[in-house]
Order: structure tokens, then sequence, then C-alpha cells
């Protein structure tokens, strides 16, 4: 792994162990799926891009919309072939097909990434099929190259 690579995988094993609190995104203290990513964001480029909204834990059923999915177009850019993910790379999940993206995580080895899981907490789990065929979406952070 690349130096960068390195440092995303590390600031995101630093928030194991935090526990699940809807809409957290603080380490230590709690976080959700998107706090993760916020905070791994923080460390990597000081503030946030954008207010978060208050969403509810339901929001991805309720609204109708692909927010997730929609913000990562917006802060992260393209997204890319699955085949070319890297450790430290954004992954987004999907339910179900024909459901909006309503969990993320990081990528911290072909077969492993770090989530918040709700009602255990931030940790590292396998990417077995079961969660391999829901990924909807890989994005790389932004300024980011990976030669």
């Amino acid at each position: 792994m690349s130096g960068v690579e390195n440092r995303i995988v590390a600031l995101a094993e630093s928030w194991i162990g935090t526990p699940y609190r809807h809409q957290g995104a603080t380490k230590d203290v709690g976080c959700d799926c998107i706090g993760l990513i916020r905070g791994i964001w923080r460390d990597l480029y000081g503030d946030e891009p954008e207010v978060v909204p208050a969403y509810a834990p339901d929001w991805a059923e309720r609204s109708g919309e692909d927010r997730l999915t929609d913000a990562a177009l917006r802060l992260f850019g393209k997204a890319l072939p699955l085949a070319e993910a890297m450790p430290g790379d954004l992954l987004l999940f999907r339910w179900r097909p024909d459901c909006a993206a309503k969990h993320a995580g990081v990528l911290v080895a072909p077969t492993y990434f770090i989530h918040a899981y709700e009602q255990v907490a931030v940790t590292r789990s396998a990417l077995v099929p079961s969660w391999k065929r829901r990924i909807a979406a890989v994005h790389r952070f932004p300024g980011i190259r990976i030669d």
C-alpha cells in the first residue's frame, strides 16, 4: 500500500471500538457509518466540506432519493469500478438493487472493510459475498492519487 492508503486505513482503524450512535461523528464517543466517513474526512482535510442535515434512521427509505450516492458523487467524484477498489477507498452499500445506498465503509484489504455497524460499534468486517454483492459504489477520497 502507498503512504496515502496506509494513512486512510490507519485512520479508519483508529475508530474501531467507537460505539454506534445515530448521527454521531466523534471518535471514541459515538458515530454511525456516515459519521465514520466524516471523521476520516476531517482527519485528512480539516473541515468537513458541507453541513450534514439531520436524518432519521429510515432516511433512505422515506426520502425516495439516493442522498448518500448523490453526496458521494458531489464530494468524492465519479465512482470507480469495483475491480479498481484499493485499500482506503469509500464503499457504499445498498440492501436491495431497487433501494437507495444506505451504508458506508472503508476498504482496508481486498477481503475486509471497516464500518460503523448498528447495535455493535465501528468494526472490521470480512467482505464476504453477502456484503460484496451489496456494494453500490466505490469512491476514492478526493485529491488522493494512488499510483
